[in-house]
């Protein structure tokens, strides 16, 4: 390279890349924005649709269904989500969010306390799984492709493998190496490769593995 590599910007609160990530929703605000009562409607109408999914699946979720299950009008739920892709981005929230926590503030490798390239190689395996696990709720939330790409928790893990990659070293733009490496992680690609294809989730993890270990992150 013939100069340094200008920073990514991070996602709003971010001020620098270690400590002042925090956990960002899919796609709904913050609950702590929601007034006490809101909050609780709000968690009250989650509950119900998280049933549903087990019970009928993602495709089959509906803002009507969650209306009869919660015992509210049909009205009342689509002036708390929007429409049914914002439902279900909040049903997301908590399982982002659970992933946010782990390689944001959770033990090593995959948190901090570990070098940059082995956190880098912990979170391709992390995040394979997530999707994996959540396939049939984040392929229902896709209606707008574009949509993917400006939700938050996706800036923040732009933001996060960018910093790991400073951190380990790696030459390139880390921004755009960082959109590459998620693209490898994409749902619909781990899903087609894993269940279409039939491939083993341990091959998706051992391919990223090398394709790090190319850009020069040694575990």
């Amino acid at each position: 390279m013939t100069g340094p590599v200008p920073p990514s910007p991070l996602p709003p609160g971010a001020q620098d890349g270690r400590k002042d990530l925090t956990l960002l929703p899919v796609g709904e605000p913050p609950q702590q924005q929601l007034r006490a009562d809101a909050a609780r409607n709000r968690t009250r109408l989650l509950e119900a649709a998280s049933l549903l999914l087990v019970e009928r699946g993602a495709a089959n979720l509906t803002m009507e269904a969650v209306a009869s299950a919660a015992g509210v009008g049909k009205g009342t739920v689509f002036r708390r989500f929007g429409d049914r892709t914002g439902l279900l981005l909040a049903l997301l929230d908590h399982r982002e969010q659970k992933l946010q926590a782990a390689f944001l503030s959770g033990p090593p490798p995959l948190g901090p306390g570990a070098p940059a390239a082995q956190r880098l190689h912990a979170f391709g395996p992390a995040v394979i799984r997530h999707e994996h696990d959540h396939h049939e709720l984040i392929l229902a939330t896709r209606a707008d492709p574009l949509r993917t790409y400006g939700v938050p928790a996706y800036g923040l893990r732009v933001a996060h493998i960018a910093m790991l990659l400073r951190e380990a070293g790696v030459e390139g733009d880390a921004e755009l190496l960082a959109h590459t490496l998620l693209g490898c992680l994409d749902t619909a690609l781990v899903h087609h490769l894993g269940v279409e294809r039939g491939m083993p989730l341990d091959r998706l993890e051992a391919a990223w593995h090398d394709l790090v270990t190319r850009l020069g992150a040694e575990r």
